[in-house]
């Protein structure tokens, strides 16, 4: 069985995100910035896991991705699943047909016995699990964001101080 960097990289970004669920939505620049992870590449993992329902979308200033279920009702199982990533350690992708058409190999038992347990493990092992780990570990997650200064409609005045003179009568006076 062979984990490519498609489920490594959507486990990653989904602990990003779930560490910071209690700020608001989280931008996918950030995530990338911070896990130094293609933000097209995020994107396309993104999308997989926005219509598996993993993840929410928001829109527009101050939008970006949040969790679409508790951090403790997804597991790594889900994530990795949802972006199609094979959990499969046969040479045949379970379809007993190792040898072409003389049906499974010698250990086809053993590798289909291996996937399930790695799909049971999988599935033990939350997404909150892992956000308990890190913060166990020491990592500091940046705060909520400041407060965004609401914009008036009515502009402020400032006087202006001008230290010249304000006539031409006025300059020629200088010397």
């Amino acid at each position: 069985m062979r984990l490519t960097t498609k489920g490594r990289f959507a486990v990653t970004a989904m602990i990003d995100l779930a560490l910071r669920h209690d700020s608001g939505p989280v931008t996918l620049a950030a995530i990338s910035q911070r896990q130094n992870i293609s933000l097209s590449y995020l994107e396309q993992l993104f999308g997989k896991l926005r219509r598996n329902e993993l993840v929410e979308s928001t829109r527009g200033p101050g939008g970006g991705y949040s969790l679409g279920r508790r951090a403790g009702d997804i597991t790594v199982a889900d994530i990795i699943v949802s972006v199609d990533e094979p959990l499969d350690a046969t040479h045949c992708g379970g379809k007993e047909n190792c040898h072409a058409n003389d049906g499974p190999c010698m250990t086809h038992e053993l590798w289909m016995t291996l996937n399930a347990r790695i799909l049971d493990f999988l599935k033990s092992v939350t997404l909150q699990t892992l956000v308990d780990e890190q913060c166990a570990k020491g990592l500091e997650v940046e705060g909520k964001p400041a407060a965004k200064r609401a914009i008036s409609s009515t502009p402020v005045v400032k006087p202006i101080r001008v230290n010249a003179p304000n006539s031409v009568f006025a300059l020629g006076g200088l010397k």
